[in-house]
């Protein structure tokens, strides 16, 4: 009998060497006419933020095939722990995460909004909450109508306030 090939842990990237990677590759957005560079990188921001929410799209629909896997069985009580203790994420968030990949499975609307990068992780956990396969529909639209609300009067109030940091 032939030995079982050992698996090698997968190489994480550090963090100064994914932010290097990202500051020196090329904008994915292309200048408009006239905008300018504080324009654009605001742009290019909200371009990352979709892309990262896409990603963590990817990353709930993984932990619940590892969790529907069992993946986790070989020494911890549950696939939170085990996502706590592989990836340094909180317990508490660790649960919430695996809470939502679950319930994203019923939730196909929700789900490939946070696919397509249009909603974020933030406001798809509280809705997960509330939302079932029967009311989902609703609740998705009440959600986009109020995120274009706020896009406008944030708009608004950048254009008519006053624009020195308060941060």
């Amino acid at each position: 009998m032939t030995p079982a090939p050992s698996v090698e842990p997968p190489v994480l990237e550090t963090v100064p060497n994914v932010v290097a990677r990202i500051m020196t590759r090329s904008s994915p957005v292309s200048a408009a006419a006239g905008q300018s560079p504080t324009d654009q990188l605001g742009e290019e921001i909200a371009v990352l933020a979709a892309r990262l929410h896409a990603a963590t799209y990817e990353l709930l629909v993984m932990l619940r095939r590892f969790d529907d896997a069992s993946g986790w069985s070989n020494g911890f009580r549950s696939c939170a722990h085990w996502l706590h203790w592989r990836t340094g994420i909180d317990l508490g968030a660790a649960r919430e995460k695996v809470r939502v990949a679950h319930a994203l499975a019923d939730l196909p609307r929700l789900s490939g909004a946070l696919q397509a990068g249009i909603i974020s992780y933030a406001k798809v956990r509280a809705i997960t909450r509330v939302a079932s396969p029967a009311n989902e529909g609703a609740i998705f639209l009440t959600t986009r109508q109020a995120a274009r609300s706020d896009r406008r009067r944030g708009t608004g109030a950048v254009s008519t306030s006053d624009t020195s940091s308060t941060y």
